[in-house]
């Protein structure tokens, strides 16, 4: 969401927090609102807009971080398909559409120390200590990167943090959120869930004591496939709800489910499916992004096959 620790009438950026459920919303997993397409995010046609599909949703409110924003909430987005590229695009409401900025991509696949196929899954996340944005992002698929911001939208110093080789046995690591979030013992202040490939995709996590630098990562899965009926699972963002902290995630069913791993990330508690797609979601739903603006919650995702997905906007409906 836009700021984890924030009150219900601003956004945040560490994941969905909300009061105690009321008795008609506790039906869903975790006291989740149920969800309703309001309309898709982007307002078209885009100045950049290379493979026509759009992946990785991240909102952020910034109001409360910039002395002159260009909107007051920025809307992260990528194409996956070769050459990729983090996009960004503004609206002053969360009910949208957001407009892309005529300079996209912030961040294309021409490194400082390499050139890569693609680069894409943008997640940013504002470090208040420093007063600035991280920008997590991959390419190749293997490779999670970091990149840092004063404006949000000029990132410099791209910064290979996560690849393979520091989580065994894996073939793929990607699709990185970071929150800040403490886990006790590890003296950090940062957190990471990203999918890792290894027998199938799973959700592993990592922890930093700043989120730019001195990460380390568990060698096992945080939430697993199986006890949910699917093979893979994906596009994790943390949840924190009811005095505890979960996982959101899609699997390759097209529904976006649920899991309780607690705060110290020692549980796995699978919950079961808090969305499934529409009509006009054409079968899946994935990725999902909080958050929350003048008291109602909102949920950003993409709609559609992989490879040929687009961003929505869905709107909590009132208990």
């Amino acid at each position: 969401m836009l700021r984890g620790a924030a009150a219900l009438g601003a956004a945040t950026t560490a994941g969905l927090v909300a009061p105690p459920a009321t008795a008609a919303s506790a039906a869903q997993p975790a006291g989740l609102p149920v969800f309703r397409y309001v309309r898709d995010a982007l307002a078209l046609p885009l100045h950049y807009n290379r493979t026509g599909e759009f992946i990785f949703p991240c909102i952020r409110g910034v109001y409360d971080k910039l002395g002159n924003p260009r909107s007051r909430y920025y809307l992260y987005y990528a194409p996956h398909e070769n050459p990729g590229g983090i996009c960004v695009a503004f609206g002053d409401t969360l009910e949208g559409p957001f407009h892309d900025y005529i300079g996209n991509p912030i961040i294309d696949r021409n490194l400082p120390t390499t050139t890569v196929s693609h680069v894409s899954s943008p997640h940013v996340t504002w470090d208040a200590s420093t007063r600035q944005f991280f920008c997590y992002f991959h390419g190749e698929n293997f490779t999670t990167r970091v990149a840092r911001s004063t404006d949000g939208v000029t990132f410099t110093d791209e910064t290979p943090i996560l690849s393979t080789r520091l989580v065994p046995g894996t073939s793929e690591t990607s699709y990185a959120r970071v929150f800040e979030h403490s886990l006790p013992g590890r003296g950090n202040k940062y957190v990471m869930v990203f999918m890792g490939v290894k027998n199938g995709r799973r959700l592993f996590y990592g922890w930093s004591p700043n989120g730019w630098d001195g990460w380390q990562f568990h060698p096992e899965p945080l939430v697993n496939p199986e006890p949910d009926g699917v093979t893979d699972i994906s596009g994790p963002t943390l949840v924190k709800r009811n005095g505890t902290t979960y996982v959101a995630y899609h699997g390759n069913d097209g529904k976006m489910r649920v899991t309780e791993v607690g705060n110290a990330f020692d549980k796995e508690t699978h919950l079961g499916v808090f969305h499934s797609p529409i009509a006009s979601d054409n079968g899946r739903v994935a990725a999902p992004s909080f958050g929350t603006q003048g008291g109602v919650e909102y949920m950003f995702y993409e709609a559609g096959p992989r490879l040929q997905a687009r961003i929505c906007i869905a709107r909590a409906v009132p208990a």
